[in-house]
């Protein structure tokens, strides 16, 4: 049910995410652009912006356009139009219809893993309603690694306690080149007599009575009496321990159920 809740919001917002400010787009190297010219259709032109940020414009010549937004670029073209006098009190207007420029790579356990461009202004949940979505492999904790002023940081967004709260002080804002990455959600093991052997996603706070559950109960030959879990330490040892029903699972702990001697 979490998992659905979760995969609706960000569908939903899937809806709107395509419906950006323009004021927000940031023009930049492979980002094709229209530009018009009011009432002069022979300054019309369609292009992409080569590497150093430039665009050839008619009876301007080279301009450049990298890191501004489109309000920005339409006055500094309007600007050299008009104090050229070329014309008079220009009108420009540019549509952005393909972003190269600005791009999030969403990689992981999601429905649609990609590089997904940023038309505006977007955030952590933006990006993964773009993604279709965390996969129901997919853990809760998205990592997000981004560079600003030289530095790679690595934060965690764990996004259902997000969600759960309301609290989207943690959506963190993104920008071109930043990665989301969500990792395969932790596990558990199940085995002996129960119906559906083998490994499961561990939930938060499952007790060992949900994990018997979980792997379909117990055979007819299975016993809820002398449950083992066997789970590793700090170091790495191996321990075998006595489970009780309200005993919490942990990642990669092994729960065995033992056959009934009656």
């Amino acid at each position: 049910m979490k998992r659905l809740l979760l995969s609706l919001m960000l569908t939903m917002m899937a809806l709107t995410a395509g419906v950006a400010a323009a004021a927000d787009v940031v023009l930049g190297a492979g980002d094709v652009v229209r530009i018009t010219v009011y009432n002069n259709p022979d300054l019309t032109l369609e292009t992409r912006i080569a590497d150093g940020g430039n665009i050839s414009f008619p009876l301007l010549g080279q301009v450049n356009v990298n890191g501004l937004t489109i309000p920005d670029a339409e006055r500094k073209i309007a600007g050299l139009l008009d104090s050229r006098k070329i014309v008079k009190q220009p009108q420009v207007n540019i549509l952005v219809s393909a972003v190269q420029s600005q791009q999030v790579s969403v990689l992981g356990q999601v429905l649609r893993p990609g590089r997904y461009p940023i038309d505006g202004k977007r955030n952590v949940l933006d990006m993964l309603a773009q993604a279709g979505g965390i996969t129901a492999d997919g853990a809760d904790v998205v990592s997000v690694i981004r560079k600003r002023d030289g530095q790679t940081t690595k934060e965690l967004v764990d996004v259902v306690e997000m969600m759960r709260g309301g609290d989207l002080t943690r959506d963190l804002e993104l920008a071109g080149n930043d990665v989301l990455f969500v990792e395969r959600a932790p596990r558990f093991y199940i085995y002996g007599e129960v119906q559906r052997p083998g490994p499961f996603k561990l939930e938060r706070g499952m007790t060992v009575l949900q994990a018997l559950s979980t792997g379909g109960g117990l055979t007819a030959r299975g016993t809820e009496r002398g449950i083992r879990i066997k789970r590793r330490d700090a170091s790495g040892k191996l321990q075998v321990l006595d489970a009780k029903h309200d005993d919490l699972v942990q990642v990669d702990d092994v729960v065995y159920v033992k056959e009934s001697l009656f």
